[in-house]
């Protein structure tokens, strides 16, 4: 009989040591710890991050997009910007980091990709900064040339108001275009008589996935589209500053009709 009632004792002391243990678990927050995200197709790997206070968050660039800041909303009591002037491509593998020594819940986003935001939640429990927030992530590169397809004029012969004409093409990644413009200029006589590229100015432009259509050609400060035979030399770069081979592109700008 005993040994019963000292079971039945150990029994109940045991009860209720894992009640108080379960409940400890159900109340008791997780540690939050130092961590880390990385940027990659346009999203953070986590963006509703959890820490506690003073701890950091590191953000990673890793690729293959570059081109985004880490910039805290106006409303936050605490403020932070990766880019303080214009957005720029980082280099691959590039940090930027924030210790939170308050309380609340912080808003960031990116000043160029609205879509490309998150928030962090921060504890008013002291945490652990010398915790390990892990190594980052592999690197993502891209040594791939966009894939541009149907690159024509709209007109090949334009008019002579410098209004220029539309580039149609289609491509698989975002990124910018550019063309230098040159003027064909025949030159020598008799059968030395040649025709030549001048240069004649440049434009450049943003592409986005699929298929595009912007304004090619037209009057403006880099190039006077003065009438005459062209070609152009267009080239498109991805945002790993990948870039296309030439492609090339005639056309010819039209003179005013003279007066009979």
């Amino acid at each position: 009989m005993v040994p019963r009632r000292v079971n039945r004792k150990l029994s109940a002391l045991l009860a209720v040591a894992l009640t108080a243990a379960f409940s400890l678990s159900m109340t008791s927050p997780a540690q939050a710890l130092n961590t880390r995200v990385s940027i990659a197709d346009f999203q953070w790997s986590n963006n509703e991050l959890q820490v506690d206070l003073g701890e950091t968050v590191t953000w990673d660039w890793i690729g293959p997009d570059t081109m985004h800041s880490v910039t805290g909303e106006p409303s936050n009591a605490t403020q932070w910007n990766s880019d303080p002037g214009n957005v720029r491509p980082h280099p691959l593998g590039d940090t930027f980091s924030v210790t939170f020594d308050q309380p609340g819940v912080y808003s960031f986003v990116c000043k160029l990709h609205a879509s490309v935001n998150g928030t962090v939640v921060v504890s008013n429990t002291p945490g652990n900064p010398e915790s390990d927030p892990g190594p980052q992530p592999a690197l993502n590169y891209d040594f791939e040339i966009p894939n541009v397809e149907v690159v024509y004029v709209t007109k090949s012969v334009i008019g002579h108001k410098g209004n220029g004409t539309g580039l149609n093409f289609g491509i698989n990644e975002r990124g910018t275009g550019s063309a230098d413009f040159y003027k064909l200029v025949k030159k020598g006589k008799g059968k030395k008589k040649k025709t030549v590229r001048k240069f004649a100015g440049f434009q450049n432009w943003s592409n986005h996935i699929g298929n595009n259509r912007v304004k090619f050609a037209q009057r403006t400060g880099e190039f006077r589209a003065k009438p005459g035979k062209y070609v152009a030399l267009a080239y498109f770069t991805d945002e790993s500053f990948n870039s296309t081979p030439a492609q090339k592109i005639k056309f010819k700008i039209k003179g005013k009709n003279k007066k009979k």
